[in-house]
């Protein structure tokens, strides 16, 4: 059997949107994917949807899969013909174990690539507003680990080198060491006096600094209860944050937002809202699935009814590999959604709302299985079911895990037709939709949607004057402002 090949890639510091071309790339093909805990779940929705996921994930005392685990999975999979990635968070040549990994796949003669990430000790420090690096302040560089394999975990490093040759530390995984390490600088040579700061859950909106100086931050980080994940950096160049915090400026950070979701496309929502700053975890994944269509007829209606965007593309496709030439087809579409509208607009075609369809006559309703049951089982018209979509339920441990380890303040609801399903799909994940409201800021995007969560037991904290994206962004801004973090 042909073997497979293996790519052992950066997923970046945590912020979706930092990982490489390549690297996505390399996610978009794989059969199968191995990742970390810090590697943002986000990143697996852009797998295939037959890809199997494997959790490899390391919290503190407590591994998932132990190392010699992942090798010989990487191994295994890669023997069966598959195309693996091994998706770890950060850099993987950065205390990332690529070295132990590579080898065992040469060992067997398996070709992989290493596919480099931006690495955590760069990119939390620029989000957090601190170059490591500038020309008045620091010349020199470092990345140290901060426990190692021995018993007691403390790192056997060359403290005087660290301590006076080196202009900015930047320390991973090290809270608990935290005592040790500034001691350790302080005795070899570095000013008690000198700067310190920690960030947790660096480039995401969720992220937090702690500042003070080798002489006094492992008490604060003691009262500030403050834990890994965490930077810990070390020098003078941590003055220039005062000037150039920018990312703790957006408008939503500190905005951590679950957004039900209706389609199992990217999110035109989700992405505005990340661009101002927030976290946005997406719930629930769907899964699509074409079914075949009958096209017989189709030229013979009157009027088309696309019930929403995916059912456009896929009719479509039906219609070309059906050889059908669309010149044929005479019918006025109609779009239930403003996507669907759009779908047809960028596909040529002018279309006007369901609300505008007049008198039935001949007519065709497309669409999925899920919404045709729901809302268009019409005695006047013909139904095409173009596919199923179905909950994936290969997400949903991922979904629990990001639930875990964030802090979400806010719920969205950005359509009425996106309440019945997220609430269906929390409660086919075993998930207690009272602990999960518990203190959110809910908020409906327009009068219908506001009406469906409150016919659905909620109660909606708000609702923005234009159910309009930019409308969004200035209403969860200007009002109920988060916890200053």
């Amino acid at each position: 059997m042909k073997k497979g090949k293996v790519f052992l890639v950066g997923a970046g510091p945590g912020d979706v949107r930092l990982i490489t071309v390549k690297g996505l790339e390399a996610i978009k093909q794989a059969e199968v994917i191995l990742y970390d805990r810090l590697a943002n779940p986000k990143l697996l929705e852009f797998a295939p949807a037959d890809c199997e996921l494997i959790y490899c994930g390391k919290l503190p005392n407590r591994h998932i899969l132990r190392q010699g685990n992942i090798n010989e999975l990487l191994v295994e999979k890669a023997l069966e013909g598959k195309r693996v990635v091994r998706l770890k968070g950060g850099d993987p040549g950065v205390f990332g174990r690529v070295g132990e990994e590579a080898t065992s796949l040469a060992e067997y003669q398996i070709p992989f690539e290493i596919v480099p990430g931006i690495s955590s000790g760069i990119a939390a420090p620029l989000y957090a507003g601190i170059p490591v690096t500038h020309r008045e302040y620091a010349e020199s560089f470092a990345v140290v680990t901060a426990h190692d394999k021995s018993k007691e975990g403390k790192p056997v490093l060359d403290w005087e080198g660290l301590a006076r040759g080196v202009d900015t530390i930047a320390f991973y995984m090290g809270v608990g060491n935290l005592p040790f390490i500034c001691e350790n600088l302080i005795t070899y040579g570095k000013p008690s006096s000198t700067p310190v700061i920690l960030i947790q859950w660096g480039t995401f909106a969720r992220q937090k600094t702690l500042l003070g100086t080798l002489a006094d931050i492992s008490e604060k980080v003691i009262e500030a209860k403050f834990s890994n994940p965490s930077i810990i950096l070390v020098g003078d160049v941590i003055a220039l944050r005062e000037k150039i915090n920018w990312f703790e400026k957006m408008q939503l950070y500190g905005r951590q937002i679950l957004l039900a979701r209706t389609s199992e496309a990217p999110s035109e929502l989700a992405k505005e809202l990340m661009d101002q700053g927030a976290d946005v975890i997406e719930f629930p994944k769907w899964k699509r699935t074409s079914l075949p269509v009958e096209l017989e007829k189709v030229t013979s209606y009157e009027k088309i009814l696309f019930t929403s965007p995916e059912s456009v593309n896929e009719f479509f496709t039906a219609v070309l590999e059906d050889g059908i030439d669309i010149r044929k087809i005479r019918a006025d579409f109609f779009g239930a959604s403003v996507k669907s509208i759009k779908a047809l607009n960028n596909r040529g075609f002018i279309a006007a709302h369901a609300d505008e369809l007049g008198e039935p006559g001949t007519m065709l309703i497309v669409g999925d299985d899920s919404i045709l049951k729901k809302e268009f089982d019409s005695d006047s018209a013909d139904i095409m079911v173009t596919s199923k979509k179905e909950l994936d339920y290969q997400f949903l441990p991922l979904f629990k895990r990001m639930l875990d380890e964030a802090d979400v303040n806010t719920m969205v609801f950005p359509s009425s037709a996106s309440v019945e399903p997220f609430m269906r799909a929390l409660g086919e994940g075993d998930l207690n939709a009272d602990e999960l409201f518990k203190g959110l800021q809910i908020v409906s995007m327009g009068k219908q949607t506001e009406a469906a969560v409150v016919e659905a037991g909620l109660s909606s904290n708000g609702t923005p004057a234009q159910a309009t994206q930019e409308a969004l962004v200035e209403y969860l801004a200007a009002r109920c402002p988060v916890e200053e973090v």
